[in-house]
């Protein structure tokens, strides 16, 4: 069991920065892909980024490449999403997710691929 605690969100201007952490306890937070989904209401929830086990693989969402970056301290069982240049577009609830994919650079980025999740934290960017 993996328990995950999001951080971080807020209310920010466009154009603006914000850092996600995600914050892991229980199983070996190293034995972990890590990702970062978002969910607005009525819309399916959406892939963000990924990190693998290692730190040695990642992938973004066309819509974040280049603002977004994903990254994690396993000393700190910490998994964080810088984000920059943020966009009303990006409002949403942000979800921190963990599979175990029992491959050092395997990611995730669907739904299924991910076993555990946090409980969001709300990011709102004004225009």
């Amino acid at each position: 069991q993996v328990q995950l605690v999001e951080s971080g969100g807020g209310l920010v201007p466009a154009g603006g920065s914000l850092r996600l952490s995600c914050a892991a306890s229980g199983r070996t937070f190293s034995s972990y892909a890590m990702g970062w989904f978002r969910q607005t209401p009525g819309k399916e929830r959406e892939f963000v980024a990924t990190i693998s086990r290692n730190g040695g693989n990642t992938r973004y969402a066309d819509s974040v490449k280049g603002r977004f970056t994903i990254s994690r301290d396993n000393a700190k069982s910490t998994v964080y999403l810088q984000m920059n240049s943020l966009k009303p577009e990006d409002t949403a609830a942000y979800y921190c997710a963990a599979g175990n994919t029992g491959n050092t650079f395997a990611i995730i980025t669907t739904q299924s691929t991910a076993t555990y999740w946090g409980q969001g934290t709300q990011v709102t960017v004004s225009s």
